[in-house]
């Protein structure tokens, strides 16, 4: 049972910037952590992006990019906890942006983010069709043949997933974090599982020296994962880069679920920054796993996307344990993209509930019955399905993903190194990097914007086109189209007395 006297607080904190308590608040600090371990999620873009980093620099460059990237992404998790601890709101880094930067810094980061987690959702679940689903374990599993599975295959099965996340969100918050709870403990117990099903099953002799063996796999070497031969390994372990920037993003989504979190000021930031290291160091020890265990590192390499694959194809696993891992993957993935629907909804509303959005009032509506953002939810879901007609390709949206969310995430960390003991940032919340606080944002956006580059090579075209088309319509759209004279902004001064006038009406239609 949640503490009254926190949950009050919860709320007259909420009351201050100017906002109703229209979600409920149901997820505990396990709860809030767990929405971005499970988006995280070192079973999904760990196992799926190793290829970006293994087919960049090798053994030892897959190895490092993740140690050295983890420590790095550990640096944006702080940064943001930091901002959250002070600010906690739905929409988080929107409305840290708008607030601490003005209003179209935070309507740029709005897009951003959004764009990104749109495609959170789509990427993962195409990663669950094609790559876990189909490959792993129809495929390789269970041994069928998939070589006659196409596009419309793909295009049904991702539909009626997705439609199936959306009715999950949309009957609450209580049912969609009892699965997320669900995930991270499966997480943390299956990636236990595979780590020691590798070491145990596995058919050569552990060499520790491929933890430290560079190998310059871009081009034909590594299978045309990188297409082009770079002949610098500092530039192949840049672009292996890209790997942690996959997996390890979407933490985000603790911020975006702030509304609905317990002692948020305190559980929001510890939930972002323990996904992340949780995430790093089991992702360290299964990174190692998978290099220490493939017979030939040479024959690894030329398998280019199907790496991973041939790691697990050469181990000595019975098929009842292989079977299983493959089902659990199976299931990780799709609660991977269940928490990522939650988290792209909570944005869309919090976006639409500042006007930021066409029909603002029909997507920041919250169901009185069921306390969560049945429009945006759904909306959400369609427009994930939308960008997978757009790229259907996994590694298209992936990047995309990782590209956009990135931005948005260093985005609100630049505004506050520069507000930050200004009046718009007068004084910190309960989690605070004291003295650390410049040096660690000032690290975060270096890493932010290298991580962010790191998504425009080819074969990633496509992403970099996206980026450019944003950057040119959205100055478009603000200045020409006049959104800068219709939208607000996030609630300041005068504006927040007047909907604190409206908050007890607004709150007298919700019971919990």
């Amino acid at each position: 049972m949640a503490d009254k006297k926190s949950m009050e607080h919860d709320k007259q904190v909420l009351h201050k910037m100017g906002y109703a308590q229209e979600l409920s608040r149901r997820m505990s600090g396990f709860s809030n952590f767990a929405i971005s371990f499970s988006i995280i999620c070192i079973l999904a873009g760990g196992i799926s992006a190793f290829p970006a980093a293994f087919n960049s620099a090798g053994p030892g460059g897959a190895f490092w990019i993740w140690l050295i990237g983890g420590a790095l992404a550990m640096c944006v998790a702080w940064g943001m906890g930091q901002i959250a601890s002070s600010f906690p709101t739905a929409g988080g880094l929107y409305h840290w942006s708008s607030h601490l930067g003005g209003k179209a810094w935070g309507w740029v980061t709005a897009w951003f983010n959004l764009v990104g987690l749109i495609c959170v959702v789509s990427s993962v679940d195409v990663l669950l069709y094609q790559v876990f689903f189909k490959d792993l374990f129809l495929g390789t599993a269970l041994g069928m043949d998939v070589s006659g599975f196409g596009y419309w295959h793909q295009f049904t099965f991702v539909a009626i997933v997705m439609i199936s996340q959306a009715a999950l969100n949309h009957y609450g918050i209580e049912l969609t974090t009892k699965l997320t709870d669900f995930s991270g403990y499966m997480i943390f117990v299956l990636t236990f599982v595979l780590i020691i099903t590798l070491f145990a099953f596995s058919p050569v002799k552990l060499d520790f020296s491929r933890l430290v063996t560079f190998i310059d796999f871009t081009g034909d070497a590594g299978g045309g994962v990188v297409p082009n031969h770079t002949s610098s390994m500092p530039f192949a372990f840049i672009l292996g880069l890209s790997y942690v920037c996959y997996t390890i993003t979407g933490f985000d989504a603790s911020a975006h679920t702030s509304e609905e979190t317990q002692d948020a000021q305190v559980n929001v930031p510890k939930g972002m920054w323990t996904a992340v290291f949780w995430s790093w160091v089991f992702g360290l020890v299964a990174v190692a796993a998978y290099v220490l265990t493939m017979p030939s590192i040479e024959e690894a390499g030329a398998a280019g996307w199907g790496s991973f694959f041939y790691m697990w194809g050469a181990s000595r696993m019975p098929g009842w344990l292989s079977i299983a891992l493959a089902g659990g993957l199976v299931v990780v993935n799709y609660l991977c993209a269940l928490a990522g629907l939650t988290s792209t909804s909570r944005m869309m509303y919090a976006f639409a509930r500042d006007g930021g959005l066409p029909a603002s009032k029909t997507l920041a509506h919250v169901s009185t019955t069921y306390r969560t953002p049945t429009y945006s939810i759904w909306v959400s879901a369609g427009f994930a399905l939308l960008s997978m007609v757009y790229a259907p390709y996994y590694l298209v949206l992936a990047v995309a993903c990782a590209v956009f969310l990135y931005i948005s995430m260093i985005m609100p960390i630049a505004a506050g190194l520069l507000a930050e003991g200004t009046k718009k940032w007068p004084e910190k919340g309960p989690f605070n990097l004291g003295g650390f606080s410049k040096i660690n944002a000032i690290i975060a956006i270096v890493f932010g914007f290298v991580l962010a580059i790191t998504g425009f090579f080819p074969p990633n075209e496509k992403v970099f086109y996206l980026t450019i088309a944003m950057l040119v319509i959205l100055p478009i759209i603000w200045f020409v189209f006049g959104e800068n004279k219709r939208f607000e902004g996030v609630p300041e001064g005068d504006k927040i007395k007047e909907n604190q006038k409206k908050i007890a009406e607004i709150e007298a239609l919700y019971k919990d």
